[in-house]
C-alpha cells in the first residue's frame, strides 16, 4: 500500500523542494528498494523536482521518467495520434508497468528507455536501475495516478506518490516557453500548450486526490 512521506497512510503537504528532499531521504532509509512516484500536469515542475531529489541523494537514488515510454513518432503517425502526443494512449503504458514490476522484483539490472525532447523520441535501454546499489527509484510523469488500465497498475508498484502543484499561470507560461525553445512558432506553442497539453493537464489534475502528499512549488 502506498504511504505518505512519513511512512503513514493519508495525504499530507510537503511545502517546497527542501522538504521534499528530506521526505525522500526517509523513504530511501527504509529497508529494501523504495519506489517514489512524482505526478503532476505538464509544466508543473515534476521533472525538476525528481532530478533534484536524485541529485541530493546521490548514488543511492536513480531516476526513471515515464516519458521514456512515449510511443515512437512513426507509431503515432500510423495510429493517427501524432496531433495529441502526450495523451495517455500515446505511451507504452503496459511496458512502463512491466518495467516497474521488474524493478520491484529487485533480482537484476533493469534497463529502460529515456526520452529526448530535442528530437521528440526515446533511446532504448539508456537508463539502468541496479538493485545492488539503488535504495530509491524516483519515477515521474503525468499519469501515475490514472485510474484506467493499464495505468491503474502503476500505483501498486509505488511506496509513495506525490502530486506537484504550481500556480496555473506559471505552469502555462512554462509550457509555452518549452515549445518555443524546441522550435515551435509562438502561435503553435500557444495552441499546443492551451490545447492538447491543457486537456492532458485537466485529466492529471483530477487524480490529485489520490496522491499521498502535495508538493507546492
Amino acid at each position: 500500500m502506498a504511504t505518505g512521506p512519513d511512512g503513514t497512510s493519508g495525504a499530507t503537504d510537503i511545502v517546497g523542494v527542501d522538504a521534499a528532499v528530506a521526505a525522500a531521504r526517509v523513504l530511501a532509509d527504509r529497508p529494501g528498494l523504495g519506489m517514489l512516484g512524482i505526478v503532476g500536469p505538464p509544466g508543473a515542475g515534476k521533472s525538476t523536482l525528481a532530478e533534484r531529489i536524485v541529485a541530493e541523494l546521490g548514488d543511492t537514488a536513480c531516476l526513471l521518467p515515464m516519458d521514456g515510454f512515449h510511443l515512437a513518432n512513426a507509431t503515432l503517425d500510423r495510429l493517427g495520434r501524432a496531433d495529441r502526443k502526450g495523451a495517455p494512449d500515446t505511451f507504452d503504458a503496459a511496458g512502463y508497468v512491466a518495467t516497474l514490476r521488474r524493478i520491484r522484483a529487485g533480482s537484476e539490472i533493469v534497463y529502460a528507455p529515456r526520452f529526448h525532447r530535442e528530437i521528440e523520441e526515446s533511446y532504448a535501454a539508456e537508463l539502468a536501475v541496479d538493485p545492488a546499489t539503488a535504495r530509491l527509484v524516483v519515477t515521474e510523469g503525468n499519469y501515475l495516478l490514472l485510474g484506467e488500465p493499464p495505468w491503474s497498475a502503476v500505483r501498486g508498484q509505488l511506496d509513495a506518490c506525490w502530486y506537484v502543484a504550481v500556480d496555473e499561470a506559471l505552469r502555462l507560461r512554462r509550457l509555452v516557453n518549452r515549445h518555443l525553445g524546441y522550435g515551435r512558432s509562438p502561435a503553435v506553442a500557444h495552441a499546443w500548450a492551451h490545447g492538447s497539453d491543457q486537456r492532458n493537464a485537466e485529466l492529471v489534475m483530477r487524480t490529485r486526490a489520490a496522491a499521498d502528499a502535495t508538493v507546492q512549488l
